[in-house]
């Protein structure tokens, strides 16, 4: 039974909807549109809300979305014909109306579909009844059984007729025997027959003659390719080109010197010129945004007309209106080639293989229908939309401004609280400390707290991040006040006790901003996952960030799916706290395969807070949504 169908425009407005066993589909329906529609995540159809499965089906044409709700426990194998038998009436039905693309006409328009909905709905549950149940296929009905026993027999060394008989004549045409075969006196067992007259040799012999006319055949032409080869080669004797020297001459001997940099005998590694790094943030303590250009591009932008200086004018103007669509709507079969070229693409860019594949199946239903422009090309709309559901990924749907937390947590007198979790070596510490960095740059005091209680040298690394920190911002500067400090308890202990003395110990010294670091751990370690939802649950901090490599691709979803899904299992909450942000690591590692940051958001729709670039406090960066699209779009 389903609970509700309803027809509404991509804009928002309710055509016509059916009620069935639920009261209201306001709330589901809002839920799809909040959470698969405008985050571009359309790849399978189908969304979980609650106790309701969702289906749904976009007409892109004419801007209609049509969606089904029933109970997920329930197995309705005619939903998808349903949807399938209403879309093609509702929009036969309604094709005036609906082309006209007003919302007054839409709102003005009566879409009386009850009738038509209930008699489509009955034929799909009774088609569903009348399939037969699928039988077991009896030894009688299948094709071994029709074959006599003899057939089946075969004596080990022999092969059947029929085969030897196809094969031996295979050969004799691929081969072309014109001289008939002489005979010989052959051993009478294993005897063929030739090809052209049936005199009967032995199979050595017939191997033999048939090695001399293949040797016979194709030795001379191979020589004979190998001596021309050889003869129109000419070795090169001299300078291509003299070296042109300076009418002063030199002055100095590095100018004689054409040799590539070393370093330790190896060839010296040229340093991108467009990383900018933060040599101070200012006193407004502003992070720049990250920027993934690469310097190939310069030099691929300087000279565009290189490679198509070769072509002719005429040629190149072909090639120019070759792939017009043509005012025609896009099918599946239009879109399959570009899209797995697409799909490809996004894999060697260190997306993950899933999330590629729902990335490029959420683009063709989107697609799917649409009517493209005369000089439009399949490539280029498939790649823009491509584009554009990438940058909506990213573009996260609650924006992370700390700052503006941290100033509303002074109004309330209390220290706002960060937690830091991750899997092992991905550079939680070392980011902790960019981040206090960056929060002393803006004029907060922190408070580290030292909750890694399990490696070795954990709490010495925050120490002497500590002291380099305060030496940047000494209390002189700040009116006898100290900016920096860190709060430890030694190895072994309770991390969530640790964390709850020194969130209290921040609230009664005055520090605006507490910074929890914990101890790495692998996400298939129970204990260890159990011990950081406790943590979290005990001392309910204002954001948990998960601190993730850039350099990993379909390790990073597997490490924050089961990161979500331990926080929410071992939790004690009724509602238990999961992971709110995502701080990115060592992306100055990849060049341009920055698939991880796609992965990661899509994932959890959680947004990428911080991006690390370097070993330096001043190497924080945040996303830019475009620059990283731009970069995982560039072939």
């Amino acid at each position: 039974m389903l609970d509700f169908f309803t027809i509404f425009s991509k804009g928002g407005l309710v055509l016509w909807c059916f009620q069935g066993v639920s009261d209201s589909c306001t709330g589901p329906v809002n839920a799809l549109i909040r959470s698969v529609l405008l985050q571009e995540r359309g790849g399978n159809n189908s969304f979980t809300h609650e106790a309701l499965t969702l289906k749904y089906k976009l007409d892109n044409q004419f801007e209609l979305v049509f969606v089904v709700g029933f109970q997920k426990i329930l197995t309705l194998t005619y939903v998808d014909k349903l949807i399938d038998d209403v879309h093609r009436l509702f929009r036969d039905k309604y094709r005036t109306e609906i082309q006209q693309q007003s919302a007054l006409s839409l709102l003005n328009g009566t879409f009386d579909f009850q009738n038509d909905f209930l008699r489509l709905l009955r034929e799909a549950e009774e088609s569903s009844k009348v399939r037969a149940p699928t039988t077991m296929k009896k030894f009688e009905d299948s094709e071994k059984a029709k074959k006599p026993v003899r057939s089946m027999i075969e004596t080990r060394g022999e092969k059947p007729k029929e085969k030897a008989k196809n094969k031996k004549n295979k050969g004799s045409k691929k081969e072309g025997f014109d001289v008939p075969l002489a005979t010989s006196k052959a051993v009478p067992a294993e005897k063929s027959v030739g090809a052209d007259n049936g005199v009967e040799l032995s199979k050595e012999e017939l191997i033999r003659r048939k090695r001399e006319e293949f040797i016979q055949k194709h030795g001379k032409g191979i020589d004979k390719s190998s001596k021309s080869t050889k003869s129109d080669a000419p070795k090169e004797k001299g300078k291509k080109a003299p070296r042109v020297w300076a009418l002063g001459g030199c002055a100095n001997k590095e100018d004689l010197d054409y040799s590539s940099p070393t370093t330790n005998g190896a060839p010296e590694a040229s340093l991108p010129e467009d990383i900018n790094l933060i040599r101070g943030t200012g006193p407004g303590g502003q992070l720049q945004d990250l920027d993934c250009s690469s310097s190939d591009d310069e030099g691929a932008t300087q000279n565009p007309t290189k490679p198509s200086a070769a072509k002719g004018t005429l040629g190149g103007m072909f090639g120019m209106l070759k792939g017009l669509v043509g005012s025609k709507s896009l099918s599946r079969e239009d879109m399959e080639s570009v899209l797995d070229k697409m799909r490809d693409h996004l894999i060697a860019k260190n997306v993950a293989a899933d999330i590629a594949v729902q990335l490029c199946e959420s683009v063709a239903n989107k697609l799917e229908g649409k009517v493209m422009g005369t000089f439009s090309t399949v490539t280029s709309t498939v790649k823009q939309a491509l584009q554009e559901s990438l940058v909506q990924i990213l573009q996260p749907q609650r924006r992370v401004d700390m700052l503006r937390d941290i100033m509303d947590a002074q109004r309330h007198q209390r220290p706002y609280v960060v937690t830091f979790c991750g899997v092992n070596g991905v550079g939680k510490s070392t980011n902790l400390a960019k981040i206090s960095f960056w929060l002393l740059e803006n004029g907060f005091s922190v408070l580290i707290a030292a909750c890694d209680t399990f490696r070795a040298g954990a709490v010495e690394q925050l120490r002497t991040h500590t002291r380099r920190l305060s030496t940047l911002h000494p209390p002189e500067n700040h009116g006898g006040r100290t900016m920096v400090q860190l709060f430890e308890k030694g190895y072994g202990k309770d991390a969530a006790g640790i964390a709850m003395e020194a969130i209290a110990f921040a609230r009664n010294q005055g520090f605006d901003v507490v910074l929890v670091d914990t101890a790495g751990r692998m996400q298939d370690n129970a204990p260890l996952m159990t011990a950081l939802a406790k943590l979290i649950t005990v001392n309910t901090p204002d954001l948990v960030l998960f601190v993730g490599e850039a350099l990993v691709g379909n390790e990073a979803v597997d490490q924050l799916v089961k990161f979500n899904r331990a926080l929410a299992d071992h939790s004690m909450a009724q509602t238990p706290r999961l992971i709110d942000g995502i701080v990115l690591t060592k992306f100055d590692t990849i060049d341009d395969k920055v698939g991880a940051a796609i992965s990661m958001t899509y994932i959890t729709s959680k947004p990428i807070v911080f991006v690390g670039t370097g070993q330096t406090y001043c190497d924080l960066r945040s996303l830019n949504a475009k620059a990283v699209v731009a970069a995982l779009m560039k072939a």
